[in-house]
């Protein structure tokens, strides 16, 4: 196959992705690329901080790509800057970008076309398949990740901070998918198959900001809450 970038979060389906472009496909991703959002130095939408993100690119054992938008980014804003990531090294030359969607059809459509107008190829290792499995593979490999986000109009505000595991997986209430899938919740990945070593995370504070509940996530050896 010819070189792709994976897109990266820094939570359980971009590390399924990974894990599957590895072990399934015999693929090595030559970067990960990850929006920030400048005004916080956080992932745009998770709110995990952006050292954690370098911590994960350095556990994985590759280069990471970082994007920065404005918070309220309209959508010209973030696709210029998308444009400009994709036609700088270490980004230029490389045909393929691989995408951890699942099954919403209207995001892989954007993608596609925002690809192809840019004369590059979209790629979706982990398309179609079952998220109640895919949750429970997850476990049982062994990787280890943290709720940091999630939509309070979707799932209860005490499943933020807790970790993503078997216990949790059970508690899940009918009709929200057990991969977040619908954007009821989003996580971080601190350890499992695809790192050298786990990242040491420490669990802070959980507050409610622009309709979502976010708990944020430090490292181990961090000085202070912010």
């Amino acid at each position: 196959m010819s070189e792709i970038a994976l897109s990266w979060s820094g939570g359980k389906d971009s590390a399924l992705a990974l894990w599957t472009l590895r072990e399934e496909r015999g693929t090595e991703p030559i970067a990960l690329l990850t929006t920030f959002t400048e005004d916080y130095d956080r992932v745009s939408m998770h709110g995990v901080r952006a050292e954690l993100i370098r911590a994960q690119a350095k556990a994985v054992g590759l280069p990471l790509v970082e994007v920065r938008i404005p918070a309220a980014c309209v959508n010209e804003v973030y696709e210029q800057r998308m444009e400009a990531a994709l036609s700088s090294p270490p980004l230029a030359e490389v045909p393929t970008m691989a995408f951890a969607d699942l099954f919403l059809a209207d995001i892989r459509a954007y993608r596609e076309e925002r690809l192809r107008s840019v004369g590059r190829e979209a790629l979706f290792p982990l398309w179609g398949r079952d998220t109640a499995a895919l949750a429970e593979t997850f476990v049982a490999a062994g990787f280890e990740a943290t709720i940091c986000c999630l939509d309070p109009a979707q799932l209860d505000p005490s499943f933020a901070g807790r970790r993503y595991d078997a216990s949790l997986l059970a508690e899940l209430p009918a009709g929200i998918d057990p991969c977040g899938e619908n954007g009821e919740f989003h996580t971080f990945v601190h350890g499992g198959p695809i790192f050298a070593a786990p990242i040491q995370v420490e669990v802070g504070e959980t507050v409610e900001r622009d309709g979502f509940v976010f708990t944020d996530l430090l490292a181990a050896d961090h000085g202070g809450r912010v």
